[in-house]
């Protein structure tokens, strides 16, 4: 089985952790092909920058033929539902992947992010996904995600701080992470809290195999069909 990870953004360092967390949990015989667009933002934080950087991700999955399912490694679920329309493999987002494995294990769960301007797109997933009810809050720790790449970073720090007010405030049973980039935290996380702290990345590998794995595929009919051929229609001169 091979399955697919892209990381949105054009920060190596960032898809080399997120390979790297994708392999420590993929079942034997599974290959993961960690990749990240070549041109887009450096990093994911709000709506304008997953705007931009949809295209690279989508160019991404056409250039790779041989996979068996695709993760979206941005939290935002960047690009998920187009992504969907280019392939027939699954294709599971890692906030998407979290907050439902996070429904599973707890009766609430609190998100913790980045900063402040990622929060809107989180919540309207959660709503768009039917699950803002499991939800207590979305909360932000303010770190850039560059900062998570960064050595000597204060960023675990202010994170694990605001688990402890999910936990103690929110009356959080569980905390996802809310980037990519904290995927190397989750461990440490929860044996310091006492709860289960998911991380999407290796959620969404765990899903894609189970998919994979069971022969299912993405449906073609409806909002998920394949992109229309429309070469040469914008040519068209108005008499």
């Amino acid at each position: 089985m091979r399955i697919l990870v892209i990381n949105p953004n054009t920060t190596a360092a960032m898809t080399e952790k997120i390979g790297a967390a994708a392999r420590r949990v993929a079942s034997p015989g599974t290959e993961i092909i960690a990749v990240n667009p070549a041109s887009g933002p450096v990093s994911i934080e709000g709506y304008y920058d997953e705007a931009i950087s949809v295209p690279g991700l989508l160019e991404v999955i056409r250039q790779q033929k041989d996979f068996d399912a695709v993760v979206i490694a941005c939290f935002d679920d960047t690009g998920l539902d187009a992504a969907r329309c280019v392939t027939d493999r699954p294709v599971v987002g890692i906030g998407e992947a979290a907050y439902h494995m996070a429904t599973m294990l707890s009766n609430k769960f609190s998100v913790v992010t980045t900063l402040g301007r990622s929060v809107p797109a989180l919540e309207h997933n959660l709503h768009k996904y039917g699950l803002a009810a499991r939800c207590a809050r979305v909360r932000s720790s303010e770190v850039p995600v560059l900062d998570l790449e960064k050595p000597g970073s204060d960023a675990c720090d202010r994170i694990s701080a605001e688990i402890g007010l999910a936990i103690s405030d929110d009356r959080a049973e569980a905390i996802v992470l809310g980037c990519a980039g904290m995927t190397d935290l989750a461990a440490q996380l929860a044996a310091e809290h006492g709860v289960p702290v998911l991380d999407g990345v290796v959620c969404a590998v765990g899903l894609c195999e189970a998919m994979a794995r069971l022969g299912l595929r993405t449906t073609r009919a409806g909002g998920y069909a394949p992109p229309r051929d429309k070469s040469g229609a914008g040519d068209r001169k108005v008499a």
